[in-house]
């Protein structure tokens, strides 16, 4: 089985980064409006995270990509809406875009221009049990207790939504950021 087979059914980010000229943050801004309103109508779209560069002068944004599988993904990358979306970033931008693909746990930890492979999968573990010990402890304290009269798997089911969503769209990218010198050593 080749990786695209492998990947027709798992969820798949791509991360996608650009180099903005210096003065053009604001026309960048509004390409990403539209390019992200315009994502959010193909099949599969699972939502966008944008990281934005540390100096509000030029530098380097970050665009994570989630889609349901790989087909979907490819049909958004693929398609004469999204070339006309990256035809109008030309002038904003100072080089072509840089596109990785991710499955698995590795998407959690992995960011755009850092490293050409993957952080060990010893450091993905650590770095997820870090993320998923918060949120289940946070969880376990504040919201278990007005669960208390569902039953059990009802209970767990909802916990265990809640911590997979945290993870994907706060705690993973912030700890990412964080332990991004461990995961990434030069």
């Amino acid at each position: 089985m080749n990786t695209e087979t492998n990947l027709q059914n798992q969820q798949v980010t791509a991360i996608i980064s650009h180099y903005i000229r210096p003065d053009r943050e604001t026309g960048y801004e509004e390409w990403l409006q539209g390019i992200s309103q315009t994502a959010r109508k193909f099949e599969g779209h699972n939502g966008v995270t944008i990281l934005r560069p540390k100096s509000s002068s030029g530098g380097e944004y970050a665009i994570i990509l989630r889609f349901n599988n790989y087909n979907n993904l490819r049909q958004w990358m693929r398609s004469p809406e999204r070339r006309d979306w990256i035809e109008r970033a030309k002038p904003l931008t100072e080089k072509p875009e840089n596109v990785q693909v991710l499955t698995g746990l590795e998407a959690l930890v992995s960011l755009p221009n850092v490293a050409s492979t993957p952080p060990p999968k010893y450091k993905t573990a650590f770095v997820t049990w870090i993320g998923v010990f918060i949120c289940v402890s946070t969880l376990g304290h504040f919201v278990a207790p007005y669960l208390a009269g569902l039953p059990y798997l009802l209970r767990q089911a909802i916990i265990t939504a809640i911590v997979v969503l945290l993870l994907a769209y706060v705690v993973m990218p912030r700890l990412t950021r964080l332990f991004h010198e461990w995961l990434h050593p030069s």
